[in-house]
């Protein structure tokens, strides 16, 4: 703000015209003759007259001075207002211009996270897919094992049984030849076999003559029809077997007739040939535990 005091009007000259002014009076009425005439009267008046309005004439313009420094002073402070409004503004504009900035960079990182998000469920999912796939052809590949496993065992099963089933047609038939000393040999023959065989869980088992007849652990070779109640077994055809605790063939039996007397036995024929055993044989219901051969 400008100093006040700069903008006074010096006024000892204006006072020393007053002062001169008025003497000039003062003389023209001390030395004209009296009565006074009418110019004196009216150059008296005139001077001091202008004595009186060049002795205010500096307060005047001290007055018109001062309200024009005001006036400059407050055009002044509301110049730098103005500036300072600038500035504010430009700040503003500047603060505005990076709100639309950060609004703009984040816009793109919210749109770039939701393509890294869109991708990574999309891979996502094909990823599931690939594992889908996998655990199905790993699925597929075991189920293939596991049936190939079980058709190996259900073959060497039958070897097996078969094999044991001979070994029972050489027993019996060592039996039937009258040399005690073979029969004994081919009973330890079978009995070794057979231990050897319940070393995989199969274990062979036969029925004792005169023993009745059950249609759970016996099945009939010397007729078609159903055995009648209280049926007495004859004689073993051939052994039944379990293995791992489950019944896998039932004992091959012949049943001895109500009315007639024992028979002499028969020539027994290896049950391998007489009645071989299915790759998968139906399902009996009287024996629901039997497992399939």
């Amino acid at each position: 703000m400008n100093d006040v005091a700069n903008w006074k009007v010096p006024k000892w000259i204006f006072l020393i015209s007053d002062v001169l002014l008025l003497a000039l009076a003062y003389f023209i009425v001390c030395k004209s003759p009296h009565p006074i005439a009418k110019w004196e009267i009216i150059a008296c008046f005139a001077s001091a007259a202008l004595g009186t309005v060049v002795g205010i004439l500096p307060f005047i313009l001290d007055y018109r001075a001062m309200g024009k420094a005001i006036e400059v002073n407050a055009l002044s402070s509301v110049a730098d207002r103005i500036q300072d409004l600038e500035r504010v503004t430009a700040l503003i504009s500047s603060a505005t211009n990076e709100w639309v900035h950060a609004q703009t960079q984040a816009e793109k990182t919210s749109n770039g996270a939701k393509e890294i998000a869109d991708k990574m469920a999309e891979e996502a999912q094909q990823f599931a897919k690939v594992m889908q796939k996998l655990n199905d052809s790993e699925k597929s590949a075991l189920r293939l094992e596991i049936e190939k496993l079980h058709r190996a065992e259900i073959e060497w099963l039958q070897v097996l049984v078969r094999i044991l089933d001979h070994v029972f047609a050489l027993n019996a038939a060592a039996g039937r030849s009258g040399q005690p000393r073979v029969a004994e040999q081919m009973t330890q023959f079978q009995n070794a076999c057979r231990d050897a065989a319940q070393r995989v869980g199969l274990v062979p088992f036969t029925a004792t003559p005169d023993e009745l007849f059950d249609a759970k652990r016996h099945q009939a070779v010397n007729t078609e029809s159903e055995p009648p109640a209280g049926a007495a077994v004859a004689e073993t055809v051939g052994p039944g077997f379990t293995f791992q605790g489950k019944l896998l063939r039932p004992v091959l039996v012949r049943l001895r007739e109500a009315s007639s007397p024992p028979a002499p036995p028969e020539p027994i024929v290896p049950p391998a040939e007489a009645a071989p055993v299915p790759a998968d044989p139906p399902k009996q219901e009287s024996s629901g535990d039997q497992l399939p051969l």
